[in-house]
């Protein structure tokens, strides 16, 4: 693939860029390219890749491929570019960031953690306390109430939230979440202008796993990738920067 840089573009194309807030995505794609270019993808790493690139977009024969790259904008050299990227930033992280994984999980791990609970909400304070003393003594269950009574989105899955992470929910509700016992009704509270009955169903820790480590991992490069977008568009912002480049 042929060398690429933004410093090389001509000053008007910059412009159109700009105007059509394409210039920072165009950075970002040759930082990271920059990045990646030089790990190799080997022909057994590539052929699943490109299998799935082709079922994914339902092509059956080399008629259906050319008339794709066509309408795509793409060349056989650019879709394999494309298809190959994904494999070398992943190639690139667990070189340069796995050992960072896990420090990075431990200080975000409260923000993995996921939680499944039910919810129901009210406007009426005297509703909710009914409610309440109905699920808390067997009389309904907890989502047949919900369905019925709930007026939030939760209605719509019997009162049913998650998993999602735990800092997700609003601080008070979360923070209830975390202190309760997995079954534990909680009893009305206020919220705004919601009065809310919940039920912690299950916690669900985040383990640090290959997953995770290769997703933390990932997200540092990311990070580092977005920084060094900020400073090259700072770099471009500069008077005198355009006659420079």
């Amino acid at each position: 693939m042929s060398e690429f840089s933004t410093a090389r573009l001509d000053p008007s194309i910059k412009r159109l860029l700009k105007h059509y807030n394409l210039f920072k995505p165009l950075i970002r794609a040759e930082i990271v390219e920059n990045s990646v270019k030089s790990i190799d993808v080997s022909e057994d790493e590539y052929t699943p890749y490109y299998e799935g690139y082709i079922k994914q977009h339902n092509i059956n024969s080399d008629g259906e491929l050319e008339k794709h790259l066509q309408c795509e904008g793409l060349d056989e050299q650019s879709l394999r570019w494309q298809i190959e990227l994904p494999i070398r930033i992943k190639k690139h992280c667990t070189d340069n960031y796995l050992h960072k994984a896990e420090a990075r999980f431990l200080s975000k791990k409260e923000q993995l953690d996921r939680v499944v609970y039910n919810l129901l909400r009210v406007n009426d304070g005297f509703l909710a306390r009914e409610l309440y003393l109905r699920i808390n003594s067997g009389e309904n269950r907890f989502e047949d109430l919900a369905a019925k009574y709930s007026e939030g989105p939760e209605a719509k899955t019997k009162g049913i939230v998650g998993p999602v992470p735990l800092n997700k929910s609003h601080p008070v509700l979360s923070e209830k979440l975390r202190t309760s016992r997995p079954g534990e009704l909680l009893e009305p509270f206020l919220i705004g202008e919601w009065w809310l009955v919940a039920r912690l169903v299950r916690y669900e820790s985040a383990r640090f796993e290959e997953s995770m480590a290769e997703a933390m991992a990932l997200e540092l490069f990311q990070e580092w990738v977005e920084s060094e977008v900020t400073c090259k568009l700072e770099a471009t912002l500069l008077p005198g920067a355009n006659k420079a480049s």
